[in-house]
């Protein structure tokens, strides 16, 4: 059934803006390789990223109920799509009520990763709320095997993950400093390797029960 939604593969390049914000008819799509990122723009042109996707994720469903989508998506290297044809996709619920429970699995996933980032710009340090976004990013990319227990490889500047996880560049730059000489952590030449992952979780009370890859029926 969700072959069935899809369209042709296309190939996007990075920096390339997939949906904006604001958006009349805007499409969702499945990410099959490569990187995106959501986010806000404000006023002023700071920008505050609310998601990473990663290959096997959807882009852009929980806006489709909404006029104009409430967010923008740009992809942060080159990818590739598949777009969902939204015709299809109401009656895919209809003929198939179990694809409708697994997309509100991932909803309810989806969710509870936003929950844990508005706990870590509202009440984690910048050390505790970095450690955190790169031990979510690890869990998901060991979820869908591109990942180890121990690394990933990891595309993201760190203009994007200060833009993440709330804080500037530069002050990135000395957390993630402090996290190598803590030997907790390095992020080195696109790969992010644990050094200690136990006293790393520890530290930022990560819980990788909200990560639980179990699938309802």
């Amino acid at each position: 059934m969700l072959e069935a939604l899809q369209g042709a593969r296309t190939f996007v390049a990075a920096g390339k803006e997939l949906i904006y914000e604001g958006q009349h008819q805007h499409a969702a799509y499945i990410l099959h390789d490569g990187w995106t990122c959501a986010y806000k723009r404000l006023r002023d042109g700071a920008r505050q990223i609310v998601e990473i996707e990663i290959p096997g994720d959807f882009i852009g469903l929980r806006s489709l109920l909404l006029r104009n989508s409430d967010q923008s998506v740009v992809a942060l290297t080159n990818v590739e799509i598949s777009r969902i044809n939204t015709d299809r996709l109401w009656e895919a619920f209809r003929l198939t009520p179990k694809l409708i429970t697994t997309l509100l699995w991932a909803a309810s996933r989806d969710e509870a990763m936003v929950t844990e980032h508005l706990v870590c710009v509202g009440k984690r340090d910048a050390m505790a709320r970095t450690a955190h976004f790169l031990l979510e990013l690890g869990a998901r990319m060991e979820l869908i095997g591109l990942g180890s227990p121990t690394s990933y490889r990891c595309p993201l500047s760190q203009s994007i993950v200060a833009d993440a996880v709330g804080i500037t560049a530069i002050h990135l730059n000395r957390v993630l400093r402090h996290l190598r000489e803590a030997e907790l952590l390095l992020f080195r030449d696109g790969v992010v390797t644990f050094v200690d992952k136990d006293r790393l979780a520890q530290l930022t009370d990560f819980d990788f029960a909200y990560m639980d890859h179990y699938k309802p029926g």
